[in-house]
């Protein structure tokens, strides 16, 4: 086992001007998706330029940081906010809800692909594979500010915190739904495949991987067990993705569509 050695949450200090560990992984995970939309878009047949990618990804930014902040706080945080409003702001302390990110990211790509008079499916295909590495950036953001631990447990690679020995639950999610999310969804859309399709299955890859992890993970304490003493609100968040993921997955190839982005389909 591990003793879990209380990170300092920032980094860098300048006077009154504090930058956090968390704030910067979320930094980190936005540049990593603005660097390898740039590379697919230089990809032999690709429809998206350089430029086009640029603003996709200042949506996208804007979409999951008041998304995710917004879900959050009405999903999660809703004795904070009543206590503290100005807390809404406060987006370095930690508390970003992905399903609330997800919506709001959902959002800015429909109002993206309007601008640019691209199809909103394939603006939703060319985005699928890049958020990974932030959630897994985001997640290890949550492990250095200490906080979303899982249950307690007697596994060797368990963390002991505050003298309880505890499941990392934020290394296991930046393992699936980070590394291992990118590598599935990255590889397949590797080359062109039906419109939706890889939309269907990010949701369906995400919706899998959080619903497993929720098994360990400490839920909430204002919100504690939905059901039946084992069911969260991550669980019941996520199935309607995996639900919405594998229809689009059946209706992808069903009809055949050609994506969008590649002049080229095979």
């Amino acid at each position: 086992m591990f003793v879990y050695p209380h990170f300092d949450p920032v980094a860098v200090a300048i006077g009154p001007v504090q930058v956090r560990w968390y704030g910067l992984m979320y930094l980190l995970g936005f540049l990593a998706a603005w660097w390898l939309a740039r590379y697919r878009s230089r990809r032999p047949g690709s429809t998206w330029t350089a430029a086009q990618v640029d603003d996709l990804i200042f949506y996208c930014a804007i979409g999951v940081i008041l998304g995710g902040r917004l879900g959050w706080m009405l999903i999660y945080g809703t004795e904070r906010l009543f206590a503290d409003p100005l807390s809404a702001f406060r987006i370095w302390e930690g508390g970003m809800s992905f399903h609330g990110g997800l919506a709001g990211v959902a959002i800015a790509l429909v109002l993206f692909a309007r601008s640019r008079g691209k199809r909103i499916a394939d603006a939703f295909d060319f985005t699928a594979p890049l958020p990974a590495i932030g959630f897994g950036t985001g997640r290890i953001g949550n492990f250095i500010n200490g906080e979303l631990w899982g249950k307690e447990t007697d596994v060797p690679w368990a963390f002991v915190v505050d003298g309880v020995a505890r499941h990392p639950s934020q290394l296991y999610e930046a393992l699936l739904e980070g590394l291992v999310l990118f590598v599935i969804v990255w590889w397949y859309t590797a080359r062109p495949h039906p419109r939706l399709a890889a939309t269907g299955l990010f949701l369906v890859c995400y919706g899998v991987f959080r619903f497993a992890v929720e098994f360990v993970r400490i839920p909430d304490e204002n919100l504690d067990y939905l059901a039946f003493g084992w069911v969260t609100m991550g669980q019941v968040l996520s199935t309607p993705m995996i639900i919405a993921g594998i229809w689009m997955l059946v209706v992808a190839y069903r009809r055949n569509e050609p994506s969008g982005n590649y002049t080229r389909f095979s």
